[in-house]
């Protein structure tokens, strides 16, 4: 992991070194330095302040020049010690103790033979191991807490494009559940006008009066099925709920009863539930598997009887049986598509469904949750 001091940082820390060395400068002339050796030290102390800025891009070339600095001058200490911290913070453990160690040596020999005035070679050999091991424990604290910073940023981001990702998921359901909507809504009102317009094809013979009213309920038939496509393109664009129209409940099943038998599905239904009092999603999924299976009976077995029953209480669970007996296949395809929407939309409901078909006949059977 790189560390690096960029613009003003970099600028302000150079001119605080400058400031520190032109110190020790000045306490070693006040000290009676001889002219070589202040000379020695300023030759130094601009050496390492040239190559401080090197010291980030070619960390470990410039740590061994300043060390050898350290080695003939005090000035050349705290780009010394500058560097060790730097290598501790971006080096591993064992290359940043190498050059701790490498920097006790280069300090010891410096005292032997520039000896500190006022301390004993023992208790500066003593405060030089105790600083260098203080610089390799604060940069590798540094170092590990920079790793735990980019770690947890890192979760962070996968945290943030995987919220995206559920996001995106989630609408794509959404749009695949409004596609489903589309064809349980659809696909009955299709239904009718097909087998109208069937009946105005195969029996022009009728009467007037009973063209005519085939012609009014495919006009109305035509009528509320585009409504219904407008709803669902609502849905789409995202508009409004006040656009949108009424949603189908159980409450509606009469008038869906009283269309198939209009077109000549017989259909008997049967039960003890009050159908206004079942409420909000469990009164529009149970509608739409009634829907379902009456679109289902009309397409494949045309003019067979259907047979609904409703059972249940609240507090307990709906239970909804649809069936009729098979009959030859339609002309009208089929994708398969509703009964799978169907029973995805149950299973979000909280309930379940089963279809299956005999020798003799087809159920559909669904259970969903009522609250009391």
């Amino acid at each position: 992991m790189e560390f690096r001091l960029c613009g003003r940082k970099l600028w302000l820390t150079m001119t605080l070194i400058a400031v520190f060395l032109v110190a020790i400068v000045y306490g070693d002339v006040k000290a009676g330095s001889s002219t070589a050796m202040t000379a020695l030290e300023i030759a130094a102390a601009v050496t390492g302040l040239a190559l401080f800025p090197l010291l980030f891009s070619r960390p470990m070339t410039v740590t061994v020049v300043v060390l050898a600095l350290a080695l003939v001058a005090a000035t050349g200490t705290p780009f010394a010690n500058i560097a060790t911290l730097h290598i501790a913070r971006s080096r591993p453990l064992r290359v940043a103790a190498v050059v701790a160690a490498a920097g006790v040596v280069v300090h010891a020999v410096r005292g032997l033979w520039q000896p500190t005035s006022g301390l004993s070679y023992g208790w500066w050999l003593t405060l030089v191991i105790v600083l260098h091991a203080g610089l390799v424990g604060w940069g590798q604290l540094a170092a590990a807490r920079a790793a735990v910073i980019s770690s947890l940023q890192e979760r962070a981001e996968r945290a943030e494009a995987e919220q995206g990702r559920r996001v995106a998921e989630a609408r794509s359901a959404e749009r695949a559940a409004i596609a489903r909507e589309m064809h349980d809504v659809l696909a009955h009102r299709l239904s009718l006008l097909a087998t109208y317009a069937g009946a105005l094809e195969y029996r022009p013979d009728q009467p007037p009066e009973r063209l005519s009213q085939a012609a009014g309920v495919i006009r109305t038939t035509v009528h509320q099925a585009l409504n219904e496509l407008r709803d669902v393109i609502a849905l789409l664009r995202d508009e409004p709920d006040d656009l949108a129209g009424p949603v189908p409940a159980l409450a509606d099943l009469p008038s869906l009863v009283a269309e198939s038998r209009a077109i000549g599905t017989p259909v008997e239904l049967r039960g003890e539930v009050g159908l206004r009092e079942v409420p909000g999603t469990t009164g529009r999924t149970a509608y739409r598997v009634v829907q379902e299976a009456l679109t289902n009976a009309r397409k494949h077995a045309p003019g067979q009887p259907v047979r609904i029953a409703l059972d249940g209480e609240p507090g307990a669970r709906l239970h909804i049986d649809v069936s009729n007996p098979l009959g030859a296949t339609s002309s009208i395809p089929g994708t398969g598509t509703g009964l799978v929407g169907l029973t995805e939309r149950v299973r979000l409901a909280g309930g379940r469904l089963d279809h299956h078909s005999t020798t003799t006949e087809f159920r559909v059977s669904a259970s969903l949750p009522w609250p009391a």
